[in-house]
C-alpha cells in the first residue's frame, strides 16, 4: 500500500472519529438542555398556564426547573425547593430560557415544589414523600 493511500484512511479515521465526537457533544448539550442542568430522572411534571415546573431526583437530591411555555424576551420566573423541615431554595429573577436549577438534600423527606413565569404559578403541596 502506498503513502498516498495510507494517508486517505488515516484522514477518513479522523474524520469518523470528529464525527463520533461532534456527535456525542451534541447529544448530551441536549439531554442536558432536557433537563435544565437536573441530573437524576424526571419524577414529576408541575404544569400550569404560562410554564410548566420540572422535578428530577437523584440519590436522595431534589432538582427543578421552571421553564416557559412559549419562547420570548426576559420576564420575572421563579423556582423553589422545600425539602420538609428546611428553609425553601429559591432561584427568582428575570429570565428568557429557565429559572434553575435548584437543588436540595431531601433524603426520604417531603419536599414542596414551587415555580411561577410572570403572574401564574404552581405550587405542589408536600410530594415525594
Amino acid at each position: 500500500m502506498g503513502s498516498g493511500a495510507i494517508r486517505r484512511r488515516l484522514a477518513l479515521g479522523a474524520a469518523v472519529l470528529a464525527a463520533a465526537g461532534t456527535l456525542a457533544l451534541t447529544a448530551t448539550g441536549t439531554a442536558q438542555a432536557a433537563s435544565g442542568g437536573c441530573a437524576g430522572r424526571e419524577v414529576r411534571t408541575l404544569p400550569f398556564k404560562t410554564g410548566v415546573t420540572h422535578v428530577y431526583k437523584r440519590d436522595g437530591y431534589v432538582c427543578a426547573v421552571t421553564v416557559p411555555r412559549t419562547p420570548g424576551p426576559a420576564r420575572t420566573m421563579s423556582v423553589s425547593v422545600q425539602a420538609r423541615g428546611n428553609r425553601p431554595v429559591v432561584d427568582r429573577g428575570r429570565y428568557n430560557r429557565l429559572a434553575g436549577p435548584v437543588t436540595v438534600h431531601a433524603g426520604h423527606r417531603c419536599v414542596w415544589i414551587k415555580g411561577a413565569v410572570g403572574r401564574d404559578s404552581v405550587s405542589s403541596g408536600w410530594i415525594l414523600c
